[in-house]
């Protein structure tokens, strides 16, 4: 009897390649995935990153910090392209330099607020400080720019105006704003200055002088008082003309006659003199140099004399002291010339 027996059977091994294939092709899925991941997280990094420095350093906020950075550093040119402000037709001596860096001197404590929504898309910021002791505000409109590198925004001003202080001097053609030498042609002039700051005016020359006045800008709209400056004598022309007229007088009383020539002194008796005749000034005139009509005049003089002398009564004969003291006025003629002065008494008979 034949018996057939089948061989037995044997496990077939999985082939290497199509395991290995399986294993690559998902070890490539999670580096795609990884590398996707990595992707995406940069991409919202990219967006934060952007999205802040907008904010901070390409914001409304930034363009305002720049502006006030231009100003305290005295750079006009960079702070008027900031401010896209019109320039009035008055004088620019403050708008540059050292002038425009001392107009921040007396601002302290800034603080410029976050941007707030305006009509329009653009935006309002607000800028707090102490202006020479005083607290103050002022607002700057901002308006979107082009963008900048594709991504970053930019923030222009809303171009304003320029405010302006109108000045006078008396009897002079110059004045100085923040140290700013101007001219002012028939003793007026309007000056262009930037916001916010601190403008100081005054004249003075080695003869004449004003006290400073000082006037503090917030904004294109607030209504600036004008300046007058009221010039008057400094203490050297008086000095000078208070010496002259001291020498006039000391010379005056140096002529021993009861009335002595070109003076304001006189003195008249009906004996007969016996002495030498003695002037003393007792008190000199106070000096005062006021304007008028374009020019400087001494106000009217006034010297207090003595005269002394001995004097025989034509009737009784007797000898006797006489001495008299008086007030005697008259005036003087006050002439300059660049630094030289001259002092000519007048006296009326």
């Amino acid at each position: 009897m034949r018996s057939d027996v089948a061989p037995p059977i044997q496990a077939t091994e999985p082939q290497a390649g199509t395991v290995d294939g399986v294993n690559n092709g998902t070890q490539i899925i999670k580096i795609a995935a990884a590398w996707l991941m990595i992707f995406m997280l940069g991409i919202a990094a990219a967006i934060v990153t952007i999205t802040l420095v907008n904010k901070e350093e390409f914001g409304p906020k930034s363009t305002v910090s720049s502006y006030l950075d231009a100003l305290k550093d005295g750079n006009g040119a960079k702070a008027m392209g900031l401010l896209h402000a019109e320039k009035p037709g008055a004088n620019a001596a403050a708008l540059d330099g050292k002038a425009l860096a001392l107009s921040q001197e007396k601002l302290s404590d800034v603080k410029i607020a976050d941007p707030t929504d305006a009509p329009d898309g653009q935006k309002n910021v607000t800028v707090s400080y102490t202006l020479d002791g005083t607290p103050l505000s002022t607002d700057f409109r901002l308006t979107p720019g082009s963008k900048r590198w594709l991504f970053f925004d930019s923030w222009d001003m809303v171009p304003s105006k320029l405010p302006t202080i109108t000045a006078s001097v008396v009897n002079a053609n110059q004045a100085s704003i923040n140290g700013a030498a101007a001219n002012m042609p028939d003793g007026k002039n309007s000056f262009a200055v930037f916001y916010p700051g601190s403008y100081e005016l005054e004249y003075r020359s080695a003869l004449f002088a004003a006290p400073p006045v000082t006037r503090n800008v917030s904004g294109p709209a607030q209504p600036i008082p004008a300046v007058g400056l009221a010039t008057g004598p400094t203490s050297d022309l008086l000095a000078q003309v208070d010496s002259t007229i001291h020498k006039y007088l000391d010379e005056c009383a140096k002529q021993a006659v009861l009335m002595p020539t070109g003076c304001p002194m006189s003195a008249a008796t009906n004996n007969r003199v016996t002495s030498d005749v003695t002037w003393s000034v007792l008190e000199y005139p106070a000096i005062t140099i006021s304007p008028f009509g374009g020019q400087w005049i001494l106000a009217p003089l006034s010297v207090k004399a003595e005269v002394s002398y001995e004097e025989q009564d034509l009737f009784t004969g007797i000898v006797a002291k006489a001495k008299n003291a008086e007030d005697f006025g008259f005036t003087a003629k006050l002439a300059i010339s660049g630094t030289t002065v001259s002092v000519t008494p007048v006296v009326s008979y």
